[in-house]
């Protein structure tokens, strides 16, 4: 399957976590806490997971010589925990690589250092406790974050509402969905901002109304 274009990767940024989220029926969340280091940030890339060993980044060094430009690396293992699966030595071998963001499902540490390379990086823990580097795990094979299920290729988007995926052959349909919600979005924010209330223009005084009537 090919690659998703630079083109689609840069509308899917600029609409977002939330109105990709809600686009893909609001399936895709990746359901976890994350801490973007550098705050404003909007990314979106073909997913390149690791699996790693718990507590152990092995599978960090591994996954370093599979990067292809624009790739969004997805961190995890077996079990969240605040141990630091990336540090400055490894993001700067994924920036020369052109990485195009990181999502951490652990810790990363090198904080100041992190923000300072501007390589987009989301984590769910910062923790300076390392991590070992003895178990095989798994490098482009499909991962479960925070409940969604990423494979080589699907889209992942982050910015500062979290993160989402959407699966490769979903592409064009949550793009034509998402263009729609802006588009909808557009007209309503006009009509809130003539004095208009959503409680009326949603049809939802009826509801609590008319369940108060009745």
């Amino acid at each position: 399957m090919e690659r998703v274009s630079r083109e689609q990767l840069e509308q899917f940024a600029a609409y977002g976590v939330a109105t990709v989220y809600e686009a893909a029926g609001r399936q895709g969340l990746i359901d976890i806490p994350l801490i973007p280091l550098i705050p404003g940030t909007a990314v979106a890339g073909p997913a390149l997971p690791a699996f790693c060993g718990q507590d152990d980044n092995l599978m960090v060094h591994a996954v370093m010589e599979r990067i292809e430009p624009g790739d969004v690396l997805v961190l995890t293992m077996p079990e969240p925990a605040p141990v630091a699966l990336l540090g400055e030595l490894l993001a700067t071998q994924a920036k020369v690589r052109q990485a195009a963001g990181i999502l951490v499902d652990g810790a990363v540490r090198d904080v100041a250092e992190l923000r300072a390379m501007g390589l987009p990086i989301w984590t769910r823990f910062i923790r300076v406790r390392g991590a070992g580097k003895n178990l095989v795990g798994t490098v482009g094979e499909p991962v479960t974050v925070g409940g969604a299920p990423i494979a080589r290729g699907d889209v992942v988007v982050l910015d500062d509402d979290g993160a989402v995926v959407v699966p490769r052959e979903r592409v064009d349909e949550v793009l034509q969905a998402a263009q729609a919600r802006v588009d909808r979005e557009n007209r309503l924010r006009e009509q809130l901002k003539q004095g208009k209330l959503s409680y009326d223009l949603h049809g939802l005084r009826e509801v609590v109304e008319g369940r108060r009537l009745g």
